[in-house]
């Protein structure tokens, strides 16, 4: 006897599943397009750069453009910086953001609408408009050309978004949970750490996951307000690349950036188990 799931499987078209694939492995190949271009160009010799009859594949692999870049950029000194803005800013939104989501989805009072205004009206501003007076109150506060400055800057910026991403997060956590944890004799803070934190790992991580990289690739903030060589940051390093005519050297350019998507790749493929650990996680204790 033939079911009704059996005569839609039957029914099925059987160029959809290949068509499916097909169509995924198009978008993956148009993403990885970049990446490939880049990688392409970075091994290529300045030879194969200046002639218009260079392939895209480069001829013969070579080293120089990334040992040129090194020495020339001081990407060492460079990454490291950005390292450390990149992480001290995640820690810094996400221990705020985590704390200041929970109340304002689950305290209902005056301030939850202020806060909530206050964060959308935060991401309608462009970065011109606030940049000249940021300026003069770091620099009136001691805070230009020193990182301590770029991390504070770039937590406020990422600050609203982040909450605004965690509220989501928190919002979907039942408080059915947490009258459960509480009937059973557990006090706030072990009903936070036991029941509503493991929920939250996938918000936590896609919320840190965001600050990093919005963090580690910023450009406008760190231009205005370092100066100093020795304080700069990866994306001001890639700029020394381009001439002051426009002469864009490109080789070396090209592998000082594939050197600097190294560690946003790298921590979004360890975040990423961590993330999915989360969701697991979340969908056992719900």
């Amino acid at each position: 006897m033939t079911t009704p799931a059996t005569t839609s499987a039957v029914g099925r078209n059987p160029f959809s599943r290949p068509l499916q694939y097909l169509a995924l492995l198009v978008y993956m190949c148009f993403l990885a397009f970049p990446l490939l271009f880049l990688l392409s160009t970075a091994f290529k010799t300045p030879r194969e750069l200046r002639s218009p009859d260079a392939g895209i594949l480069p001829q013969s692999l070579t080293w120089e453009n990334f040992t040129s870049a090194i020495e020339k950029a001081d990407l060492y000194t460079a990454a490291g910086n950005s390292l450390l803005v990149a992480v001290t800013t995640t820690l810094i939104v996400t221990l705020v953001s985590l704390p200041a989501a929970y109340a304002l989805v689950r305290f209902r009072t005056r301030l939850r609408a202020v806060a909530t205004g206050w964060i959308l009206l935060s991401q309608v501003f462009p970065f011109i408009l606030i940049i000249i007076p940021l300026f003069l109150l770091m620099r009136n506060i001691g805070l230009v050309d020193t990182l301590l400055g770029l991390v504070i800057v770039y937590a406020v910026w990422a600050l609203p978004f982040s909450l605004w991403m965690l509220q989501g997060y928190v919002a979907a956590i039942p408080v059915e949970l947490e009258e459960a944890g509480a009937v059973d004799g557990a006090g706030r803070l072990r009903t936070l750490a036991k029941i509503v934190l493991p929920l939250l790992a996938p918000g936590i991580v896609a919320t840190s996951l965001f600050t990093f990289i919005n963090s580690w690739n910023e450009f406008f903030f760190a231009l205005v307000l370092i100066q100093d060589p020795d304080m700069q940051t990866l994306p001001l390093a890639l700029a020394r690349f381009v001439g002051a005519e426009g002469q864009v050297q490109l080789g070396q350019l090209a592998a000082a950036a594939l050197l600097a998507c190294i560690p946003s790749l790298v921590f979004f493929l360890l975040i990423q188990k961590r993330l999915t650990a989360g969701l697991l996680s979340g969908a056992v204790k719900g």
